[in-house]
Parts: C-alpha cells; sequence; structure tokens
C-alpha cells in the first residue's frame, strides 16, 4: 500500500485506518487477533483504539481494546509494523476523564500498560476540554514527546474554532501542535467538515483520519428501507438517515459499484479515500471476510464520473 504524511510528523501511514472499538467487544481476543495479522500483512500499518473502548458494553470498564491489541503485539512480534494511534480524555468513570496534564499523565501510563509497548506513535485528544486551558494540554504532551512516549498528537471531535485556536497556539508559543484531526465525515455527512473544519485543516496542512466513515454501516447497503432499521441494533444511529436523501446516496453508490466491479462498502472507502486532505478514513471489521471488502477499498480507484456522481447526489446533505 501507499504511504501518506501524518501532518509535519515523520509518521507514514497507509490510506486505511484500521478501527479497534470491535476489539473485544463484537470481535472476540482470536478474531480481533486474526484480523491484526492479515490486516498488517496485507500491508496496512495504521491501528486506531482509545482508552475508552469498550466502556459503553456490558459488564466493561474501558481499555478492552488496548488490553486485546497489546496482547497481540506481545505474541505476534509486530509492534514494529505498526503506526500505533489511540486517545485520551473520554469518560473512564471516578472522575477520570478531561485533558488535564495530570490526568493525560496518569492516562497515558494506564494506556502504555494495557497495549504492553512503551510509546504510542498517534496520541489524541478524544474530545475537546473548555475546561483545561490549551496551553496546558498542549505543555504536557510536549512532555511525553520529549520522553519518547510519543510521537505526534492529534486531535478528535474539535470544533474548527477551537482546532484553529490550538494550532495557532503551538506555533506561537513552541508547542507540539495536533498533527491530525479524526472529524465525523462520510457521504452522509459532509456538512460539518466541508464546511468549518477544512479550511482549517488545508491551512494548517494536518492529516485527517474521518471516524463512521461508513455512516455506523448505513453505507454498507444494508439498510433499504425503513423497515431494516426498525429494530435493529444500529438503529438509533442510522435511522436519521433512512430518509429519501440517505437511500438515494445508497442507491448511487449501488450504481457505482456495478460499474467499477466493486460493492457499496468499498466505493463509500474509495471516495473518502479521493477525497482532498484525506489521509486514512477509519473502519472496523468484525470478521475476516468485512476484513478483505475495506482491503480491496485501497485498491479500488474510482474514476472521475463516478466521484461527481457521488458528490452531486450526496450534496443536499450539506449544510450551506
Amino acid at each position: 500500500m501507499e504511504k501518506r504524511a501524518i501532518g509535519q510528523s515523520p509518521l507514514q501511514v497507509t490510506p486505511l485506518m484500521l478501527g479497534g472499538n470491535v476489539f473485544g467487544w463484537t470481535a472476540d481476543e482470536q478474531t480481533s487477533f486474526r484480523i491484526l495479522d492479515r490486516f498488517v500483512d496485507a500491508g496496512g500499518n495504521f491501528i486506531d483504539t482509545a482508552d475508552v473502548y469498550s466502556r459503553w458494553a456490558e459488564g466493561h470498564t474501558g481499555g478492552e481494546s488496548e488490553r486485546i491489541l497489546g496482547k497481540w503485539f506481545r505474541q505476534s512480534g509486530k509492534r514494529d509494523k505498526v503506526v500505533l494511534a489511540t486517545k485520551v480524555g473520554m469518560d473512564m468513570g471516578d472522575g477520570k476523564q478531561g485533558l488535564k496534564p495530570a490526568y493525560i499523565r496518569q492516562a497515558i501510563e494506564a494506556s502504555l500498560e494495557r497495549l504492553q509497548t512503551d510509546r504510542i506513535e498517534l496520541y489524541q485528544s478524544h474530545k475537546d476540554d473548555e475546561a483545561t486551558p490549551l496551553p496546558d494540554t498542549l505543555a504536557a504532551y510536549g512532555e511525553l514527546i520529549a520522553e519518547g512516549k510519543v510521537i505526534a498528537i492529534g486531535a478528535s471531535n474539535y470544533k474548527a474554532d477551537r482546532l484553529r485556536a490550538a494550532l495557532e497556539l503551538a506555533s506561537t508559543r513552541g508547542l507540539p501542535r495536533y498533527e491530525s484531526l479524526q472529524p465525523h465525515y462520510n457521504l452522509l455527512e459532509r456538512g460539518e467538515y466541508e464546511n468549518t473544519l477544512a479550511p482549517v485543516v488545508n491551512e494548517f496542512g494536518i492529516a485527517v483520519v474521518p471516524y463512521f466513515s461508513l455512516a455506523a454501516g448505513f453505507l454498507t447497503g444494508k439498510y433499504r428501507s425503513a423497515a431494516d432499521v426498525e429494530g435493529k441494533a444500529r438503529g438509533k444511529m442510522v435511522g436519521k438517515y433512512a430518509n429519501e436523501h440517505g437511500f438515494g446516496v445508497v442507491k448511487a453508490l449501488d450504481e457505482v459499484a456495478s460499474e467499477v466491479g466493486g460493492n457499496p462498502t468499498q466505493v463509500a472507502l474509495a471516495w473518502l479515500m479521493a477525497r482532498p486532505g484525506i489521509t486514512a478514513p477509519i473502519a472496523s471489521a468484525t470478521s475476516l471476510e468485512q476484513l478483505e471488502d475495506l482491503l480491496k477499498a485501497v485498491e479500488l480507484k474510482l474514476p472521475t464520473e463516478a466521484i461527481e456522481k457521488l458528490n452531486e447526489v450526496s450534496q443536499p446533505a450539506v449544510v450551506a
């Protein structure tokens, strides 16, 4: 696979980021190991997780995904083949959340232990913490970079004004800057990123790794009518797409897929990979079959006409 830069950092990553949110949750340990082995053996090197994964599941406390990855690193010996990204800041219970320096220090030590590694290539603020001054957070990250525990830092779920403020502060005060942004962006969620975040990203030259690249599964073509959504586990997440516009985008994905010899999943990811400024969309797999779909998307080059068709049919979703 080709490699793309993470901002101005030395990190070079493949154009697909494997989502680790499912590890230890909907993908058990052995399945997770098989998926990770196949991804790396196929040339992939970019893996995303977070300390909070998968605290939302019954009986889970957070750290499940990181522990799976740590065990895999130890057993596979493939740690040096991976550009590892994890995140800090979401509520881990008992007041453990946010981006205060003392908590960042506590959180990274816990993540390193679970991951059984001595460094994290891309350490990301999982969400903004307006109660903590931006310079304090960036200075704390600077200490971790100086110690070799972190190579580069990134931001997730930041609004454009706060992202710009953080980047400008880093420049004027000599602090480490966010080298990547992890936004909510896909064919059905274009407005906020394209209208507000993309101008900041382009101005400062940072990498973009969108999450929910497949709109929580809606863009796979799994849902073909409102009835398909009702009662499903992700019904609340995808219900907002079960309308004329959403099904119109899926129809266009079907048409493009038949033209290029792929499927809706692959086309939706290939569209993102072809977008200006996008470094690597994040996508998860709970089986080897799903992973093969994702890997094929990397090789799928959409013709200009197909991209224009998808741009046009998804345009009504853009907020003016």
